[in-house]
């Protein structure tokens, strides 16, 4: 029988929708979810992709509802859930059964699950062997939300008792299943290859690729690790512990790794991350500086152990007896390229004896100038040779440097005995076996004035690797040696068949175009990628620079510092993976105001950004309404009959205040349900996906009970000014009847401040205060309604300012700074920071006659 979503059109008939209803909440059943083992023979299906649930449906025969939903369960980070018509949609004498994912209408499309996923009715008689059962394959998304089957099985086979489907009118039906990644997002290297790459910061694959093979050498990564650093240094200006971080992230991380840390511990800005420095100058800065900063340690001869060889250099006079000569180290080599055939060329060419004579003559000490050979020979080779390839030389023709893309060949064993030793000077040690295997490629693909740069890497000896950037992928020899020589691509018979080409088209070293990616018949062209630089390992100190290199190598507060960061560096990125499963949820009280107000916060109640971490909750957007208010519950303290919820608005005037109390019926639905209340408090698309903000209105202070307002009260903010003390408070809210009058308040608005209840008192309703601080005199004789107060708005109050200038040094000081600094009789201006123009504009309003709150509105919306 046909799958299909449950949207889907088949032999013609268009279906009648079954989309997720808001209004669909699970039924009383139970549920099981079983997360399986990983199995070795599929990479893709590990642990946390493969599951399984059972939904347990009682009463079947009483089920009268045409469609049923199963509780959600979640398996590979996605939620699901099933969907029964047990009369069949559209299919009379079916049961249909579909896999449903309620995320996929608002995940983006590229996090939208695929999966492989099996529907079996399990035979409770002979569980297993007996089950029916059908599977399929799907990727979800807004479109098709679900897919199964119309026409799972036969409502007179299902009710048939010997068939065992049905017992003790019980159903139970069963999914397993495995999501599958999407490989152009989710390429897991770890898994695949054991390594991981690098994040490219703009322009450094370059320094990514010298990275990487340092890391490969072992001895050098161990030594790294036992440097000495501070527990109070920080990765980002410390050299030692940004490039131990980096290491431990490459050896234990499960994703590409940042290099930004260190490469600000090199003093390195943003800039400097986007252009391309010379390699070879940035391994010797490096070398140098983590020598430097091993001395006095254990590990203080580590990189001249590694790295560090001696060339004899030596000048001989033919026709007298003069001789002289110096020993010189180094830590790599540059090889010629343009001329050379292959590697050992360059080292003919690097030891060739040079003649001086004519002008070139030599002046020897007590001999004058004579003729006279000159040389380099080598006293010693290093464990690790570093050959600097020169691809990139000055061309005194054109006056301009120009690549060398000539055919350069090396070789998988590189042996400096040869021939007798003849690149080893008269004292060297010819005890010591110079046989190199190689171990790194990197690579420059490009021309002189840019390209990229990758690494081909053997760390076993064996295998070969190529890493490029956050890539990394097993390669063969072939592409690791022979593809990296350079040169051109074999000429094709003329009118033969177009073949792919590495890249842009070159003559004499530069580009020219592009061959549209292909290769004409009977043409050659130049290969642009090739190799600049390679590593040699000695075989005979192989198993030493191969060293094993465990946690147990590193310090243990190191180790115990670089776990905690990973461990938090992999909780944010799983959080970043569910982010489109997630909304946070963000919730104000009356102390988080009091908090506030007076200190950070002038004008409106609260700043969200100014919150602790406990009052934001990270939480499914499928959740329940009444679920999440047990966890803040749980969280807080307060009971759930306690909690009351109120929706933020954004008014005309560009404030923000809770107006409404969440519906009984929206406290009843899921978060995602909520949608038109995010949206309500951003503008912008991606906050009204993550961020829904609440005013929490609970007992405040702690010791007194709960409000219980009557249907017409409104709910009112009171802040309370003391013009003697200069103190700004937020004082609470209070359920307000709309015939009282503003006076009926002030007895209590004087308790609540610490005053006696007859003292006189000033009231104001704060408006806005963006662009201009805006409030408004309230008389005290007028009502509520009159004064046009809605729930949401903001009264602020203070002692009355006496007609007569009153006495004594509290008094005069009063009468010094106003009611509020800049603020005439008749009005009042909240402070705001520092802000003197507001304050001046604020007092230029509240002198000038006070327009009515209607006329005060319209005037806002225009």
């Amino acid at each position: 029988m046909a799958e299909a979503g449950a949207h889907a059109q088949v032999d013609g008939q268009l279906f009648e929708p079954v989309a997720a209803d808001p209004s669909d909440q699970p039924s009383a059943m139970e549920g099981v979810v079983e997360v399986q083992d990983a199995t070795a023979e599929s990479k893709q299906a590990d642990q946390s992709l493969r599951g399984e649930y059972t939904w347990t449906i009682e009463n079947w025969s009483k089920v009268t509802e045409p469609k049923k939903y199963s509780p959600n369960f979640e398996i590979g980070t996605h939620l699901w859930r099933l969907l029964v018509i047990p009369r069949g949609q559209n299919h009379p004498g079916y049961v249909s059964v579909f896999l449903d994912s309620p995320e996929a209408a608002f995940a983006p499309a590229n996090l939208s699950p695929t999966a492989n996923f099996k529907l079996s009715v399990i035979n409770q008689l002979n569980p297993g062997a007996g089950d029916f059962w059908k599977e399929s394959h799907h990727k979800w998304s807004a479109e098709a939300s679900d897919w199964g089957f119309n026409q799972f099985i036969m409502l007179q086979e299902l009710q048939d008792e010997r068939a065992g489907y049905i017992v003790n009118d019980t159903v139970k039906i069963k999914v397993e299943v495995t999501v599958q990644r999407d490989e152009r997002y989710t390429y897991d290297s770890r898994q695949e290859t054991g390594y991981v790459g690098l994040k490219n910061q703009g322009a450094t694959c370059y320094m990514n690729s010298l990275l990487q093979y340092l890391y490969h050498l072992p001895y050098f990564r161990k030594a790294v690790y036992h440097m000495p650093t501070s527990e109070n240094d920080m990765p980002h200006n410390s050299l030692p512990l940004a490039l131990q971080s980096l290491f431990y992230k490459l050896q234990y991380s499960r994703t590409p790794a940042s290099t930004k840390d260190l490469t600000k511990s090199f003093g390195w800005s943003t800039m400097d991350a986007f252009m391309q420095h010379d390699v070879q100058e940035l391994n010797r800065v490096l070398c140098e500086k983590l020598e430097d900063k091993m001395k006095g340690t254990r590990v203080e001869k580590v990189i001249n152990e590694l790295f560090e060889g001696h060339t004899f250099n030596f000048i001989e006079c033919l026709n007298v007896e003069y001789k002289s000569s110096r020993r010189e180290s180094f830590m790599d080599l540059q090889l010629d390229v343009k001329g050379c055939a292959n590697i050992y060329d360059s080292f003919d060419r690097y030891t060739q004896v040079e003649v001086m004579e004519g002008e070139n003559q030599y002046r020897a000490e007590g001999h004058g100038l004579q003729d006279a050979k000159k040389g380099v020979l080598f006293d010693d080779f290093p464990p690790v040779l570093q050959l600097q390839l020169k691809r990139f030389e000055y061309d005194f023709q054109r006056d301009s440097m120009v690549k060398i893309n000539d055919r350069y060949e090396f070789f998988d064993e590189l042996d400096l005995d040869k021939d007798n030793g003849k690149y080893l000077s008269p004292q060297a040690d010819r005890s010591v076996r110079n046989l190199y295997k190689l171990h790194s490629v990197l690579v420059h693909s490009g021309g002189v004035h840019g390209g990229h740069y990758y690494a081909y890497i053997r760390p076993d000896g064996k295998n070969w690797f190529k890493f490029d950037d956050t890539g990394v992928t097993v390669e063969d020899q072939h592409k690791a040696l022979d593809e990296q020589f350079g040169g051109e691509d074999e000429p094709t018979p003329a009118g033969g068949p177009l073949q792919p080409v590495q890249g842009p088209v070159q003559e004499g070293g530069d580009q020219i175009g592009m061959a549209g990616g292909k290769r004409l018949g009977g043409l050659k062209f130049t290969k642009f990628s090739n190799a600049y630089m390679l590593v040699y390992v000695r075989v005979s100190d192989w198993n030493r620079v191969m060293i094993p290199v465990t946690k147990d190598s590193i310090a243990v507060y190191l180790r115990e510092r670089l776990e905690a960061e990973q461990r938090e560096k992999e909780k944010r990125q799983k959080e970043k993976q569910e982010a489109h499963l997630y909304c946070h949820v963000r919730i104000a009280t009356d102390a988080d105001i009091a908090e506030q107000v007076g200190k950070s916060q002038w004008f409106d109640l609260v700043d969200y950004d100014r919150l602790p971490p406990s009052r934001t909750f990270r939480v499914r957007k499928l959740t329940l309404f009444s679920d999440f208010k047990k966890q803040v519950a749980s969280e807080l303290g307060v009971s759930v009959d306690q909690q009351r919820f109120w929706v933020w608005q954004k008014r005309q005037n560009k404030t923000y205040r809770p107006t409404a109390r969440l519906k009984a019926d929206e406290e009843k639905a899921m978060i995602v349900d909520l949608r038109e209340h995010r949206e309500m408090v951003h503008n912008t698309a991606k906050h009204a996906l993550m961020d829904l903000r609440l005013y929490l209105e609970i007992p405040w202070p702690q010791d007194t009970k709960v409000q219980q307002p009557n249907r017409q009260d409104i709910n009112l903010f009171f802040k309370y000014y003391d013009p003697y003390t200069e103190q700004f408070k937020y004082i609470g809210h209070r359920y307000v009847a709309k015939h009282f009058r503003i006076q009926d308040l002030f007895q209590l608005l004087a308790k609540l401040a610490g005053l006696s209840q007859d003292t006189p008192l000033q009231a104001y309703e704060e408006i806005k205060w963006d662009p201009t601080v805006m409030v408004e005199s309230l008389e005290p004789s007028i009502t509520i309604s009159t004064a046009q107060l809605e729930s949401g708005d903001i009264i602020v109050y203070q002692k009355a300012v006496p007609a007569a200038p009153p006495q004594g040094p509290d008094a005069s000081r009063a009468m010094s700074k106003g009611v509020i600094d800049g603020a005439g009789p008749d009005g009042m201006e909240v402070e705001q920071g520092e802000q003197q123009q507001q304050q001046q504009q604020q007092q230029q309003v509240l002198q000038q006659p006070q327009p009515g709150r209607q006329q005060q509105l319209q005037t806002d919306q225009q």
